[in-house]
């Protein structure tokens, strides 16, 4: 059996005592989304793949917070630091998804086209139609 202790506000030790069974549990929930997760690879769903694979890494590392971590158990200030840790990098990962996403556009002021996948120069680089740099001589 797994123990975890925490003081209360009195100094007292509280001992949280989960059985086994309950452990297992969770560790079959985590093998199964797992497996969710591979399997949702495979599946070409667009834009919600990362949508989806981020769902799933969520759910499972809710699971190891709360339990494995004792989250459910501990301070609510352990909770809520771990809680803003992933809204931050919630936010990160928006204002990163918005820059993937524009990079894609023309910018009309500058004249520039962006995508260097497909040939053409990215934003504030030289059109496709401009010449290329001469290569550098070779030496004997």
């Amino acid at each position: 059996m797994s123990t975890h202790s925490s003081e209360a506000h009195d100094g007292r030790v509280h001992v949280h005592i989960a059985p086994t069974k309950f452990y297992i549990g969770i560790f079959a929930a985590l093998i199964v989304l797992t497996f969710i997760t591979v399997g949702a690879s495979y599946v070409d769903l667009g834009a919600a793949n990362t949508v989806v694979a981020m769902l799933i890494a969520t759910i499972k590392a809710s699971l190891v917070a709360a339990f494995f971590m004792h989250l459910t158990h501990d301070r609510l200030f352990n909770t809520v630091s771990l809680v803003s840790a992933f809204l931050f990098l919630a936010i990160f990962f928006g204002f990163t998804y918005d820059d993937l996403g524009k990079r894609g556009r023309v910018d009309e002021a500058q004249g520039t086209s962006v995508h260097a996948t497909n040939g053409q120069a990215a934003p504030g680089g030289l059109p496709s139609s401009a010449p290329a740099a001469p290569a550098a001589p070779a030496h004997h």
